[in-house]
């Protein structure tokens, strides 16, 4: 019985996998643009242009998150948004406690571990990269 599942949740692994590719991509660029625009709008607002490290780190979350949603260059996208996400756990988060739950680290973990996965399964479906081999 399991290897009937097994077999009928593989047929759709690459869809799952652009799905949630497309997700990811998507929140992270929003997490940009709310960090330089103030869009979607949060308690912090717009950093000042070229504050260290927060604007940057806006840039690379909107062309990381855009890369990804598209599906172009994806692993390499998903390699640096990982990067991203360790300088900030270790930089911001985790000197205030050492468990994610401790100390407000769990996004930068949860999205550094879903790029990880990005970078290693592959786009999955839907990406624009894939088309753009053939």
């Amino acid at each position: 019985m399991i290897h009937a599942l097994d077999a009928k949740l593989d047929r759709y692994s690459a869809s799952a996998l652009g799905v949630f590719r497309i997700a990811v991509g998507v929140l992270f660029a929003l997490h940009g643009t709310a960090k330089l625009f103030g869009w979607p709008a949060t308690k912090s607002g717009a950093v000042p242009f070229g504050t260290w490290p927060y604007w940057y780190a806006g840039v690379i979350e909107i062309s990381v998150g855009l890369l990804l949603a598209f599906g172009v260059f994806s692993r390499i996208a998903a390699l640096i948004g990982a990067g991203t996400m360790a300088y900030a756990y270790f930089t911001v988060h985790q000197p205030t406690g050492v468990l994610p739950i401790q100390n407000g680290g769990e996004l930068a973990v949860l999205f550094g571990l879903a790029f990880l996965l990005i970078a290693f399964a592959g786009a999955g479906a839907f990406a624009i990269g894939a088309a753009r081999r053939r």
